[in-house]
């Protein structure tokens, strides 16, 4: 899976939840960083990396 298409399931995921109360994302393509406000005033942030995975 190509990291840009995991941002675009996760931000889908967030933006169609009821569940988080999220007021806003905004989106920082070139960083890879989702800021989400929430409708308490709360904001988070995720950075998305793609590391290469280590076999056993």
């Amino acid at each position: 899976m190509e990291l840009n298409y995991f941002k675009d399931l996760i931000f889908d995921l967030l933006n169609d939840s009821d569940e988080l109360n999220i007021f806003d994302i905004s989106t920082d393509d070139r960083r890879n960083i989702f800021t989400i406000s929430t409708t308490d005033g709360n904001v988070f942030q995720i950075e998305f990396r793609q590391i290469l995975a280590r076999y056993l």
